[in-house]
């Protein structure tokens, strides 16, 4: 049982969260904690309810029974998969990217130089600074995933989730983002990422959840992975 005190911003705690879709159970009774720092990476089954944890966690869906202790809304940040934006949305990639810092000028106001010069730099860092004109539909598939990440890299926070960030992206992106997540990693942010691919788990992400609705495995990647053959 979790301990109801004040929790590490940089935790997210899980108590027999059970999450329903009418009758269909998504999720059922997954206990466990991301502890502050890690990286892990949600694996299972098509349908094994990896997305909706990820958005159970983010407070876009509720549980219907159990409890999600996480950071407040300012320290978390959540990419869903890309199907989920709306590309059609006429705004640049510079304003998609300044987004990420919307709570220092709210809704009313626009942003300012500062933080504008700071949505560049976050451009720059996954090599978009020739895109930045563009609206967002005008991008590809690996442009417009770069763009995200330099927006959650504007926004700062604490805690990250990522569903299937490298979907449908070419090798070079791939990289660029990867980098990013081990800058995250190794600033001692904590980081939870859907992924299918299993060689990119074993390669970078040192702690794994395997989910089929239920639990079946959450620890040590080498421990855990072997969970998803039974």
């Amino acid at each position: 049982m979790l301990r109801r005190g004040k929790i590490t911003d940089d935790r997210v705690a899980l108590d027999k969260v059970t999450v329903c879709y009418g009758r269909r159970v998504a999720l059922e009774a997954i206990s466990g904690t991301f502890e502050p720092g890690s990286l892990t990476a949600v694996v299972g089954p098509n349908g094994a309810g990896k997305s909706t944890l990820l958005a159970a966690i983010a407070n876009v869906i509720r549980p219907a029974r159990g409890r999600i202790d996480r950071p407040p809304p300012r320290r978390l940040a959540y990419l869903p998969q890309q199907s989920a934006i709306d590309r059609d949305y006429p705004i640049s990639v510079l304003e998609l990217i300044t987004l990420g810092g919307w709570q220092e000028y709210g809704a009313f106001r626009a942003p300012r130089a500062a933080l504008r010069m700071r949505a560049a730099e976050a451009a720059a860092s996954v090599g978009l600074s020739e895109r930045l004109g563009r609206r967002i539909g005008q991008l590809s598939v690996g442009e417009m995933q770069r763009a995200l990440f330099a927006r959650l890299v504007l926004q700062d926070a604490r805690v990250i989730l990522l569903d299937e960030p490298f979907a449908a992206i070419d090798e070079q992106t791939r990289s660029v983002l990867l980098g990013q997540v081990t800058r995250w990693h190794r600033q001692g942010r904590t980081v939870v990422t859907v992924l299918h691919d299993l060689d990119l788990v074993r390669a970078w992400f040192p702690s794994t959840l395997v989910l089929a609705r239920r639990s079946l495995a959450w620890g040590a990647t080498k421990t855990a992975l072997p969970a998803m053959a039974a």
